[in-house]
């Protein structure tokens, strides 16, 4: 299929360390922290699917110029 494992269990471990953080800054009181830990890993994990997608977009264009 052409996924890459090994984006998607960089994906789940920045998701599991920012759930970690967001956890442990909200029970001690830090809610803000918490929610800034939560958006930027957020936007981090935005921006790596954002490369896929732009990888993605490279080859359908290079197949179908093939293709002319």
């Amino acid at each position: 299929m052409g996924v890459d494992v090994d984006l998607i269990f960089r994906i789940a471990g920045v998701g599991i360390v920012v759930a970690f953080l967001h956890t442990v800054l909200d029970q001690m009181g830090k809610k803000e922290y918490a929610q800034w830990v939560t958006l930027l890993g957020f936007i981090y994990i935005l921006f790596m699917v954002a490369s896929v997608v732009h990888d993605l977009f490279k080859k359908i264009k290079a197949v179908f110029l093939f293709q002319s």
